[in-house]
């Protein structure tokens, strides 16, 4: 008894199926009630699971949205009033669609028709991608990136062979990876990343937002091994060598700090980022007298920056008091406190904030050379 039930609601079922096909292409060819044909369509697919694998379900709900898409193209191209994020948003969502179907045609009967309607909606991805990417709502546009750039390895479009013929799939790879950088979407900024170091002049910018999606997972071996790569080919760009020298400061590890300011000062010999690095870094290490040679050098350069000014007067702050624990001559360990004194003063001129800094060193100074009034001052700031 439940065998014949079964046998008599089949039809049943497949003529209503039928029936609400027929009434949506209806609708589509009329170019009305596109949303309720589209509807038909989607409502038919949750209905029944069954019908997730019927492709005349499939191609109906693409054409109602192919329709929605070519109504507002027509608008925009008679300049009547339309919303053009709409239209890239019709013109992605046919894709989805037709890549189902693709899955689920195993016998490729519709493979050639629905590639070549998507073949010629696909530029429109891209110029999608860049239209949300202008309007800065990276998150859709990296949904359009990530569309365009799938269709490279779908085989519903084996036939147009993208990977070899399509000259954007850089460009499109790095806004991908740019969108992902700013939404701060570390999967979305790795994912198309390999990719977009295609692109030669983006390529540093590239290496910079891969090594701080790195640093966003925590991922502190490829963080390290990114900004290595683009230091070394990229020597002169902002980002990659400040961020190595306060990594190997922070793990205090002057000596790695030396040997990378030393690789950059073989390209640029002159660069007072990198010599400051080196002082700081030999100051660390307790080689007063290196940390002052390149320290002076620095201000040679240029006399209005402050940092160099501290290292050099705590070098010969460092260099006294190894010799007062050495018990040295008096006379030999005031000549370190005369040498700190004007570095350690000028750099409170330049920098009358950092007192934390310059107070103590000061006091010390006043301190061994008998400065009362001076000492005094100190004593009282302190």
């Amino acid at each position: 008894m439940m065998i014949a039930t079964a046998i008599i609601l089949l039809p049943v079922c497949s003529s209503a199926q039928k029936k609400e096909i027929k009434e949506a292409r209806t609708y589509i060819k009329k170019g009305n009630n596109l949303d309720k044909a589209e509807q038909l369509m989607t409502n038919l697919i949750k209905k029944d699971s069954a019908n997730q694998n019927n492709p005349k379900i499939y191609r109906t709900w693409f054409l109602a949205v192919e329709k929605q898409y070519e109504q507002g193209n027509e608008k925009l191209y008679l300049k009547q009033k339309y919303d053009t994020a709409t239209l890239f948003n019709n013109a992605l969502r046919m894709f989805p669609i037709l890549l189902h179907l693709d899955s689920i045609d195993t016998e490729h009967k519709y493979r050639k028709t629905n590639a070549s309607d998507l073949n010629k909606y696909r530029p429109n991805i891209y110029f999608g991608g860049t239209f949300f990417t202008k309007k800065q709502d990276y998150g859709r546009a990296f949904e359009f990136f990530d569309t365009y750039l799938n269709t490279t390895v779908q085989p519903l479009f084996t036939q147009y062979d993208y990977s070899t013929t399509d000259t954007l799939l850089a460009e499109a790879a790095y806004w991908a990876t740019f969108c992902g950088f700013k939404e701060k979407n570390h999967e979305h900024t790795l994912k198309y990343a390999e990719q977009a170091l295609a692109d030669s002049l983006k390529r540093p910018f590239v290496l910079q937002y891969v090594s701080e999606a790195y640093l966003g997972k925590n991922d502190t071996t490829n963080y390290i091994a990114t900004l290595r790569k683009g230091s070394r080919q990229y020597p002169s760009f902002p980002f990659f060598y400040p961020r190595l020298i306060d990594y190997y400061n922070e793990e205090e590890l002057p000596d790695s700090v030396i040997a990378l300011a030393d690789e950059a000062l073989s390209i640029d010999s002159t660069s007072t980022l990198f010599l400051y690095a080196k002082s700081t870094a030999l100051l660390n290490l307790g080689k007063n007298d290196e940390c002052i040679v390149i320290s002076d050098s620095i201000i040679h350069q240029n006399d209005t920056l402050p940092d160099p000014y501290f290292n050099a007067g705590t070098a010969w702050l460092n260099k006294a008091l190894k010799m007062e624990k050495g018990k040295e001559k008096r006379s030999r360990i005031r000549q370190c406190y005369k040498h700190a004194k004007p570095y350690m003063e000028r750099y409170r001129e330049l920098r009358p904030d950092e007192k934390g800094k310059w107070a103590p060193a000061l006091y010390r100074i006043y301190l061994n050379l008998n400065m009362g009034k001076k000492f005094e001052e100190i004593d009282n700031l302190l």
